[in-house]
């Protein structure tokens, strides 16, 4: 290996087993070189331990009281070699170890003695899974356990803990992984102290519950008949209803969704506008009348109507922006284009309304709406088709087909114009979506998809480094693919200040921030995304969960009392939930 070594390790997804002997420090210099011995012995005769190291396909890092095993074969491949290891303990009574086991990026060097040092998310959140258990224990984390779940052999021995809090404040959530043959069944000590602060919450709870049970009915009549205040929708605020699709032909309705999305994408730029997502706004369908009505549940001043007619290669854009507590016309406009002279009219309309609300634009604003990502009309065609099938896919994350459709889109978009930035970050975003939904299931095109993801994006950096699209992909992609929660909250954080308008960022930094187990500043981030989103019932379950995982009861009772407003005959709402993308 010493001619073929690298000298840089590139960042890859690995599966990785980390394993500590147990009370190493308080043994003699002889009983530790005695226990290292000893658990390589052991380690060496395990099956999965052999057939990856035949196939080249797994490091092994000394970590003086135990080892690293970094599998780059499957997820299972950790999981099987600790079972193994555990099973044969029972020939080395004296050998009492704890394993940890995650699955994420790792990166390393080789030092001038050509041993590998690694380093990375994969292995770090390993030993800190590891580090919550006791002698006996195999610890996998939630991320693991979930792809374990695929497996039928495997759920029954999967056992959750909860959330364990190790270093620096950071909590992960742990599963438990035995049966009566291997593994420990004991509670880990760390979350004894747990338990025993659930069982004196659980009287507390339960004391609250009934005297909110006894209020609930007169709190729930107050509020629906007329307890409700509702303070006034700023000047500057809009909503762009479902644009209607009058052309002859019914699968162009695409472009109309694409150009909406669009049009919402260049007003979430604008940081004088309040301007409401489309997952809320894409309930008023057919050109709905009591517009009035429709502002006052969304909290907007202002509702944005349009149609839009493709025949051939003419396209026609009808606009009307409306003051809806008055019903009075603001602006309307039409715009005849022809297909190669289409572009930058989502730019036109949201300057219209910015200057018909008198929100000022800065001059980078400016800059970014005067930006056309594409003069081909063939590529705008096939990106208004992939941004029209990926709003379906994201607001229905189970409908994976939706998400394929919205790559071969994308791809077909870069092929015809290669320096389409726009299209190769929304490329990238579909892609690691579709990894994260686990769309794949052949371990081969798993990787494929993560690759596609990563390629996508570098094509969108070397185009256009700093935009907002190009920056969101890059959130997603260390979020969805690499789980480098620190590094996408960063980037989120970032594409924030360049889209202040937009609940799609404030609702990734909320489940991000969940992620990390912060759940007060998750709460923070899921209020921000349901200002600009708040019919979106995804976001209001995600955010009512988290309210009630911090024993804040009362806030989330309201907010499910809302999701019941908006789907009252949904089976799959009003409290249950549905854990989109990484929420839950």
């Amino acid at each position: 290996m010493s001619t073929e070594i690298k000298k840089e390790i590139q960042l890859e997804i690995a599966h990785v087993l980390f394993i500590d002997i147990v009370g190493y420090s308080k043994l003699s210099i002889n009983d530790q070189h005695a226990a290292v011995e000893e658990l390589n012995q052991v380690v060496r005769a395990s099956e999965q331990f052999q057939r990856a190291e035949a196939a080249s396909r797994l490091l092994k890092i000394p970590t003086g009281d135990g080892i690293a095993l970094v599998f780059y074969t499957s997820p299972e491949a950790p999981a099987q070699c600790a079972v193994e290891i555990s099973r044969a303990l029972k020939e080395h009574p004296r050998l009492r170890l704890r394993m940890g086991i995650h699955s994420g990026p790792v990166s390393g060097v080789v030092d001038v003695n050509q041993r590998v040092n690694l380093t990375g998310a994969g292995i770090n959140i390993a030993k800190r899974v590891m580090d919550c258990g006791d002698a006996g224990h195999i610890l996998l984390s939630k991320h693991v356990a979930e792809d374990l779940e695929e497996y039928e052999k495997w759920r029954p021995l999967l056992h959750d803990l909860g959330l364990c809090e190790v270093k620096h404040g950071v909590r992960v959530a742990v599963v438990n992984l035995y049966d009566n043959q291997f593994g420990n069944a004991k509670l880990p000590r760390r979350f004894e102290t747990v338990q025993k602060r659930r069982r004196r919450l659980r009287w507390a709870t339960a004391a609250a519950l009934l005297a909110l049970a006894a209020i609930v009915a007169g709190i729930a009549l107050f509020s629906r008949y007329g307890g409700r205040t509702t303070l006034a929708a700023p000047e500057k605020s809009v909503a762009v209803l479902p644009f209607e699709n009058l052309s002859r032909d019914p699968d162009n309705a695409y472009f109309a969704e694409g150009i909406q999305e669009e049009i919402l994408t260049r007003l979430a730029s604008i940081a004088g506008l309040k301007v409401i997502s489309r997952s809320s706004t894409q309930q008023y369908q057919n050109r709905p009348r009591n517009l009035s009505q429709i502002a006052k549940q969304l909290g907007v001043a202002n509702i944005l109507e349009g149609s839009v007619q493709k025949a051939a290669d003419q396209v026609r854009v009808n606009v009307q922006l409306i003051n809806a507590q008055t019903d009075s016309h603001l602006w309307a406009d039409t715009y005849d284009r022809k297909l190669t002279d289409i572009f930058g009219v989502e730019s036109e309309i949201a300057i219209g309304i910015a200057e018909s609300l008198q929100a000022k634009l800065t001059g980078r604003e400016e800059q970014a709406l005067a930006v056309k990502a594409t003069t081909n009309p063939e590529a705008y065609d096939a990106y208004l088709r992939g941004v029209a099938f990926q709003a379906r896919f994201f607001s229905s994350f189970n409908h994976r087909d939706l998400g394929r459709k919205a790559v071969s889109f994308f791809e077909r978009a870069v092929q015809l114009d290669p320096n389409f930035a726009l299209a190769w970050a929304r490329l990238s975003r579909a892609d690691a979506m579709l990894y994260f939904s686990r769309s794949d299931t052949a371990e081969a095109a798993e990787a494929a998809r993560s690759d596609a993801a990563k390629r996508a994006l570098e094509n969108a950096r070397k185009l256009q480094p700093n935009s907002p699209e190009t920056l969101l992909a890059l959130g997603y992609y260390q979020f969805w693919v690499l789980q480098d929660y620190r590094l996408a909250k960063t980037t989120f954080s970032r594409v924030s200040k360049l889209l202040p308008g937009s609940s799609e960022v404030p609702y990734a930094l909320a489940r991000v921030t969940k992620y990390e187990g912060h759940l007060d500043q998750s709460v923070a981030y899921y209020e921000q995304a349901l200002a600009l989103d708040p019919r979106n019932v995804e976001v209001l379950n995600d955010t009512a969960w988290t309210h009630a995982m911090l024993r804040q009861l009362p806030a989330a009772l309201k907010l499910y009392d809302r999701v019941l407003d908006i789907t009252p005959n949904d089976p799959n709402d009003g409290g249950k939930g549905r854990h989109l993308s990484g929420s839950g």
